[in-house]
């Protein structure tokens, strides 16, 4: 059942308090796909610091805080209920940043595993936040507009992480982990600007009725629709960064190996700029907009699949917009029917479902191609297939589209203004 009359907006009329709280907020989604990618591009440099270590133990390095950040979040609803937001906030931050930069000081690989679990764990933590701060402190009516910016920070975040990444690991293997010392910024915003309320706590309704928290099991038989959405999105997505390169190099000739990465950067930047005009998507195609994501995964893979420049161009365009899109629509909407309770019910559950769908992607993609065998590009098929689930189930969520022309909405508006439009 939505709560959304419990919204609880920001105590304060000046809008410099205002805007540093969603600030505040959004420099949490600049951190969370860093989890893994951040080091992505110094992964060949670390392997070579290892050389007795298996090839399994050096793609750990990137896997390890995505099964972390799945385990977390299915502890979170706890959590949330016994530590208040900022307290949440900062021990997440903390493990992020020094479970981060830590896994450079190691010259055993079990140690720098160690470092990585903890960096998973304080995503874990931090990305119910992320997103359910924002359903917590704005009304549905700001929701949309809210989940694009934080889509496209989420977005940047990975631009910046990658090239920073890519620069410190041709300095050395360690200093390439000094990216993850980003976490410093969100930590100064929050212990300023954060409120440490409980929003996993009791609260009441209109009725002055006390309600208890849902468990995982309820919160799913609630939200599963999302949950899996988020699930399919990902499987669909995390195709595109693990296999891209390779592809490419063993069927796209005419795209020199040198180009590959700007072509990926392209596809983040799109991503980006789909999170950031999501509000507008959902504002033009309302109903409609549940299979703009899964439509344009479908399309990216298809023009990946027939190749060339405009394929890989086009591809890459379409699976970026995709992502940027996809990922704001279903956490808004999810937000929208939680209300309030979105950071302890439905937001973790659809972030174990993000990281879930990273950390199973490849084996699904596995057992496809071991069905099909030797086929061309048997990556960008399985991309079209699970684009084909992703559309059927997306016909079955029910859109839930604010009023454009209300006074609630212009209000929600407000709260939003200085972020620009």
């Amino acid at each position: 059942m939505s709560n959304t009359k419990s919204i609880k907006e920001p105590q304060t009329n000046d809008p410099s308090k205002r805007k540093s709280l969603l600030y505040s907020i959004l420099s949490l989604s600049l951190l969370t796909v860093m989890a893994g990618a951040a080091v992505a591009p110094a992964l060949g440099v670390i392997a070579k610091a290892f050389p007795g270590a298996s090839q399994l133990a050096v793609q750990l390095i990137i896997s390890m805080p995505s099964l972390f950040i799945f385990l977390t979040n299915l502890i979170f609803p706890r959590l949330s209920a016994k530590f208040g937001s900022k307290t949440l906030v900062l021990a997440g931050l903390i493990l992020y940043t020094v479970g981060g930069v830590a896994a450079g000081l190691f010259s055993n690989i079990v140690l720098l595993l160690i470092m990585r679990a903890l960096v998973g764990i304080g995503v874990g933590i931090i990305m119910p936040l992320s997103t359910g701060l924002l359903a917590y402190y704005y009304p549905p009516e700001a929701q949309s507009k809210l989940s694009g910016y934080s889509s496209a920070m989420n977005q940047t975040g990975g631009v910046l992480a990658t090239l920073l990444s890519g620069v410190l690991s041709s300095v050395n293997w360690r200093a390439s982990f000094l990216v993850y010392l980003l976490g410093l910024i969100s930590v100064v915003l929050c212990a300023i600007f954060l409120p440490n309320e409980k929003l996993g706590a009791t609260e009441k309704t209109s009725n002055e009725e006390k309600v208890n928290r849902p468990s995982i099991g309820k919160s799913f038989k609630a939200y599963y629709k999302y949950v899996m959405a988020m699930f399919l999105l990902m499987s669909c997505f995390f195709i595109y960064p693990a296999n891209y390169a390779m592809e490419t190099a063993q069927f796209d000739k005419v795209i020199p190996a040198s180009l590959v990465s700007v072509i990926m950067a392209f596809a983040d930047v799109i991503a980006a700029i789909g999170g950031f005009l999501f509000f507008r998507i959902m504002k033009a195609c309302k109903g409609a907009t549940k299979l703009v994501a899964p439509i344009s995964f479908f399309l990216g893979f298809l023009f990946l699949y027939i190749g060339g420049w405009v394929g890989a161009i086009l591809g890459s365009a379409l699976i970026g917009f995709a992502n940027g899109t996809g990922v704001p629509f279903i956490i808004s909407q999810g937000s929208m029917k939680a209300g309030k309770t979105a950071a302890a019910t439905v937001m973790p559950l659809v972030s174990a479902a993000l990281y879930l769908g990273q950390f199973v992607s490849p084996f699904l993609l596995s057992a496809f191609q071991g069905v099909l065998g030797g086929l061309r590009h048997t990556a960008y098929i399985f991309g079209m297939a699970v684009s084909v689930l992703f559309v059927l189930w997306s016909i079955s969520i029910k859109v839930i589209v604010p009023g454009a022309e209300t006074k609630k909405f212009q209000k929600a508006e407000s709260l939003v203004s200085d972020m620009g439009d």
